[in-house]
């Protein structure tokens, strides 16, 4: 079966790769890594309450969001 993912779902986990990117690219400080927790938080929350909404794993949901956006497919052309 497949999860139909939703387009905010994908957007909240590219802003919390982005965020830890940037926290990763300078020295901890718990200040600097203030915005990457926010935005993991966010996707965590949000992807929880998609997947009691749908019906859906948790988990199985959580995995196709991070797949879409950690290993997009190759665009065609």
């Amino acid at each position: 079966m497949a999860i139909d993912i939703p387009e905010d779902l994908i957007e909240l986990e590219r802003k919390a790769v982005a965020e830890q990117q940037k926290a990763h690219a300078e020295p901890y400080t718990p200040e600097g890594w203030a915005a990457w927790r926010e935005a993991a938080e966010k996707f965590q929350a949000a992807v929880t309450a998609h997947a009691e909404a749908a019906g859906v794993s948790r988990y199985e949901l959580e995995m196709a969001v991070k797949k879409v956006v950690l290993h997009p497919e190759p665009e065609d052309g």
